[in-house]
C-alpha cells in the first residue's frame, strides 16, 4: 500500500478518511471488543439486578441507611452478595484490560491503515497549534484517566486507538442511547441556535467538536485541550470531513484568547475531570473570553446530590477504583452556583431529557 501525500486527490483523502475512521479489525481485535462491551453488558442487564436483590433481602434500601457515605459503604461491606462480588472483580479486570486489549487491537493493522491516517495528518482544512513546551497543570500531568496505562499521550496514536476504537466499538455500544447521539443532544441544549464563533473547552478527539459542528455549520471553532495525541486525532477527524476547525493545546482555564472574542463556549464531559477550584476558574475564563451576550453551555456527570444512597454508593465505587481522582469533588459542585458566581445570569441546570445524565448547565453572559 503507498503512503499517500498532502497533495493527493481529494477522492483519495475521502478514501483515507473511510479508512482510517473506520478501521477493519483483525478477528482477535474484533474478539476482544466483543468480549469487552459484552461484558459491561452482562454487568448491567443480569449482575445488577441479582444484586439488587440481594441488597434487598438484606434490607438495604435507601430510606434505611445512613445519612453518610461512610455508613452506606460499611453497611454494604457487610452484604453477603456473590453477585455483588463478581461484579467487582468483573469491573477491575475490565478497567485494567479496556486499554491493553484496544491497544493490541490497532497493532493487529496498523501497518495496514497507517497510510491512510498519515493522509489525515498531512489534510488541512484544521490548523493544529502545538505547545507541549509548556508545563502541564498538576491537576493533569501524569494522571491515568479511566485507569488508561500512561494517560492520554502514553503513544503517537493513542488519540486515534481510544477516539476511533473504544469509543465507537466498546463505549458506544454499552452507553445507553448511544454516545455519539447523545453528544448531538448535548450540542443543541444551548439558550441561542446561532453563533458565529465557538469555543470547546477540553475538545479532546474532537467527536463534541463535530457535534457542534453538525449543529452549527456555518459557526467558526476553536478548540482548546491538553492531550497532543487527543488534538492530533480531533486534527484527523476534522480533515475528514473538511471542517475549518482552529485546535490549540491549552488549558480551559487559561486558554490565552482575548478577551469578548467568541458567541458561545461549550464542552461535554469535562469538568469531572477537574479539580473543584479548577472547574470554577473554567467559567470564569469563559465569562471572560465570552462577547457580552454570549452563553454558556457545559454537560457533565450527574450531580451527587439528585442521586439516592444506593446510586450515590455505586458512583462513588466507580469513581474511586475507575481513575477519576478529581469525580467526587467536582460531582459535589452546584454548577448553577458556580456559574452564577463567574457572572452568568439566566442559568440552568439540570439533567438532559429529563434524566440525571449528562447534566447542564447554560447561562448567558449580561449584555
Amino acid at each position: 500500500m503507498t503512503r499517500l501525500g498532502a497533495d493527493d486527490r481529494a477522492d483519495d483523502l475521502q478514501w483515507a478518511a473511510s479508512r482510517a475512521i473506520n478501521p477493519r479489525l483483525a478477528q482477535r481485535g474484533r474478539a476482544s471488543f466483543d468480549f469487552l462491551a459484552g461484558l459491561r453488558a452482562a454487568m448491567n442487564t443480569t449482575l445488577t439486578p441479582i444484586i439488587d436483590d440481594d441488597l434487598a433481602a438484606a434490607g438495604i434500601t435507601d430510606d434505611a441507611l445512613p445519612d453518610d457515605d461512610h455508613g452506606v459503604a460499611a453497611a454494604l461491606s457487610r452484604v453477603n452478595s456473590d453477585a455483588l462480588r463478581v461484579s467487582h472483580l468483573c469491573k477491575e479486570w475490565h478497567r485494567n484490560n479496556h486499554g491493553p486489549l484496544a491497544a493490541e487491537a490497532f497493532l493487529e493493522v496498523q501497518d495496514e491503515i497507517e497510510p491512510a491516517i498519515a493522509a489525515l495528518d498531512q489534510g488541512s482544512s484544521v490548523t493544529l497549534h502545538l505547545e507541549d513546551h509548556q508545563k502541564a497543570p498538576d491537576y493533569w500531568d501524569g494522571v491515568e484517566y479511566h485507569r488508561t496505562t500512561g494517560g492520554w499521550d502514553a503513544f503517537p496514536l493513542a488519540g486515534f486507538v481510544h477516539g476511533e476504537l473504544v469509543h465507537k466499538l466498546m463505549v458506544e455500544r454499552i452507553f445507553p442511547g448511544g454516545i455519539f447521539k447523545q453528544r448531538l443532544a448535548a450540542a443543541r441544549e444551548t439558550l441561542g441556535n446561532n453563533y458565529g464563533r465557538i469555543l470547546e473547552m477540553g475538545c479532546s478527539t474532537g467527536h463534541f467538536t463535530s457535534a457542534l459542528t453538525d449543529v452549527y455549520p456555518d459557526a467558526e471553532i476553536t478548540g482548546v485541550d491538553l492531550s497532543r495525541a487527543g488534538l492530533e486525532h480531533a486534527r484527523r477527524i476534522g480533515n475528514a470531513r473538511g471542517a475549518r476547525w482552529q485546535l490549540y493545546q491549552r488549558p480551559a482555564e487559561d486558554t490565552g484568547f482575548e478577551a469578548e472574542s467568541f458567541d458561545l463556549v461549550a464542552s461535554y464531559i469535562l469538568l469531572h475531570e477537574l479539580p473543584a477550584d479548577i472547574v470554577q476558574a473554567v467559567f470564569d475564563e469563559a465569562f471572560r473570553v465570552l462577547r457580552p451576550g454570549g452563553d454558556v453551555m457545559m454537560s457533565d456527570v450527574t450531580r451527587l446530590n439528585v442521586l439516592g444512597k444506593l446510586q450515590r454508593w455505586r458512583t462513588l465505587e466507580d469513581a474511586k477504583h475507575g481513575g477519576e481522582p478529581h469525580w467526587l469533588e467536582s460531582a459535589a459542585l452546584d454548577l448553577k452556583e458556580v456559574a452564577e458566581r463567574a457572572g452568568f445570569e439566566l442559568v440552568e441546570s439540570y439533567g438532559l431529557g429529563g434524566g440525571p445524565y449528562p447534566w447542564i448547565v447554560r447561562g448567558r453572559k449580561p449584555s
